[in-house]
């Protein structure tokens, strides 16, 4: 594996901020991930495991670990299966399912990151998720140093959840994906439901999370975020009729979650609770989307100091207003 020299977190996050890590190694196999974990872990060496960094949010500063690279690539195919290495970036794996006249992850075109990053939260976007296409995860376990595939059942996969979010307890070093023949797309949600050719679907979907700065762009300070970094609210319906009396319009997204249980949205929360496209200002380093308010941006001059107080704001605010606590995305690293 190679070592990397003068390279921060801010170099390798999508919310471009965070300090300097002890060291940086990068893997380009599943077996250089192994050796380098494995070696830190013996050694009592603090680590993090990095693939996109698009779900990081890094402290400023000198710290004290070494920065793992996740960087093997390469996509299997057999019949409707895909088997995919964690390093590989998730955009071209949906790229590569379209194009081989495969669905089921059409309407996830254009979220950052890397492949194995999916499991880890069950990534998810306009009705679909990762969870209705994985079958198996290839996992180096950090504890028993045992590297095997596991079925997705053994993940507790949830919105936006898996076990293995938050632990470290274990890399993702592969994952498969059960894809199947057609010609039109799931339903998307953003269609109203629609089925369109998968092409078609993909396009419209790259078109959406444009207009909301969510595909990657270096020229665009709209899209260096960490992509929607609250989860939407699952509260109980009690809770939800509350908020629909407090702003009384009829077209409250609100989406049953569960027995006595309903998903709000989040983007939708944190404008009816003041806070508006670009929030605070021009002169913040630190501010909402001007496109979208659930993505915090870092406008070329932000530390991770100010995403931090940005988002405490925001939920402060929507606590007060509605009740309702949000949750962040990202995992938080040295905060």
């Amino acid at each position: 594996m190679a070592y990397v020299q003068d390279l921060s977190f801010a170099d390798l996050t999508t919310l471009r901020v965070g300090g300097v890590p002890a060291a940086v190694r990068e893997c380009v196999t599943a077996d250089e991930i192994i050796a380098a974990v494995s070696q830190l872990d013996t050694a009592g060496s603090p680590l993090l495991v990095v693939g996109g960094g698009s779900n990081l949010l890094v402290a400023d500063g000198p710290l004290d670990l070494t920065a793992v690279l996740v960087r093997n690539e390469g996509i299997l195919l057999d019949d409707a299966t895909l088997t995919i290495q964690a390093g590989t970036p998730w955009d071209t794996v949906v790229e590569f399912a379209v194009e081989n006249g495969l669905g089921g992850i059409e309407a996830l075109s254009g979220i950052p990151g890397s492949a194995g990053a999916t499991p880890v939260q069950n990534v998810g976007a306009y009705g679909a998720e990762i969870a209705d296409v994985l079958t198996r995860v290839r996992l180096y376990d950090r504890k028993t140093g045992r590297d095997e595939w596991v079925p997705a059942s053994a993940l507790d996969l949830a919105y936006r959840y898996s076990n293995l979010k938050f632990t470290s307890r274990a890399v993702v070093l592969e994952v498969e994906l059960q894809l199947e023949h057609a010609e039109l797309s799931a339903p998307l949600r953003h269609l109203g439901g629609e089925r369109v050719p998968l092409a078609q679907a993909r396009q419209s979907v790259l078109e959406t999370r444009r207009a909301k700065g969510m595909v990657l762009d270096a020229t665009d300070h709209d899209t260096w975020s960490a992509g929607s970094f609250f989860t939407n609210p699952v509260v109980p319906v009690e809770v939800a009729d509350a908020v629909f009396e407090q702003v009384g319009e009829a077209t409250m997204p609100r989406y049953a979650a569960g027995e006595g249980q309903v998903k709000l949205s989040a983007a939708w929360l944190i404008e009816r609770a003041g806070f508006p496209r670009g929030y605070p200002g021009a002169e913040a380093p630190a501010r909402l989307s001007t496109k979208h308010t659930l993505a915090l941006t870092n406008r070329g001059s932000a530390r991770a100091a100010d995403i931090v107080a940005l988002a405490h704001d925001v939920q402060a605010g929507v606590r007060e207003r509605f009740g309702v606590e949000l949750h962040p995305e990202p995992v938080w690293v040295g905060l």
